[in-house]
């Protein structure tokens, strides 16, 4: 399994979804602007993460991503093996017969071994209570709603006075 910057995007946007879970659907724009990760990056991984079953998604107003299974349930290994597949990402690469690499293979299948037994012991719900632990506040959902739920306008003011030049003059004469 390989570590990149996509695994770890991926890691911090899942502790988001868990901090605000109680909250509802996390909307991935809310989620780019609160770590500044590209709206269509996050799009991909989320993509990944809903086939192997760690989010689901709701469309609509006020939808977004919320977790598939509980934050306890979800390991750090499984968000990783979600979205880092592909060539390269197991202890070794396949069809490599070099001599440097079977006389390390052992080492490098048990280095990996450890890393996957560490990385399945790290639950999502342990990240996201560590959060909390350090401070990290989470925002309740805004109280109004956009679109066509937004608040009424404010009426216009009623002026009681004359429009016009000559509705001013027959006020005035009248007054007289």
């Amino acid at each position: 399994m390989r570590l990149s910057t996509k695994g770890r995007f991926a890691v911090t946007a899942m502790i988001d979804l868990a901090l605000r879970e109680q909250l509802g659907p996390v909307s991935l724009a809310a989620i780019s602007v609160r770590h500044q990760i590209s709206l269509s990056y996050l799009e991909q991984l989320f993509s990944k993460l809903r086939q192997r079953g760690l989010v689901e998604s709701t469309r609509g107003p006020g939808g977004g991503y919320t977790l598939a299974r509980r934050a306890e349930a979800i390991s750090v290994a499984d968000i990783l093996g979600a979205v880092e597949s592909g060539p390269g990402a197991g202890a070794a690469a396949a069809g490599d017969d070099s001599p440097s690499c079977w006389m390390t293979q052992e080492l490098w299948a048990s280095l990996h071994s450890k890393m996957m037994e560490h990385l399945q012991a790290i639950t999502l719900q342990m990240l996201a209570e560590e959060q909390r632990a350090k401070g990290v506040r989470v925002e309740g959902r805004p109280a109004t709603k956009r679109g066509v739920f937004a608040a009424p306008k404010a009426q216009p003011l009623r002026v009681n006075a004359p429009n016009s030049v000559f509705a001013l003059a027959g006020k005035l004469a009248a007054s007289r």
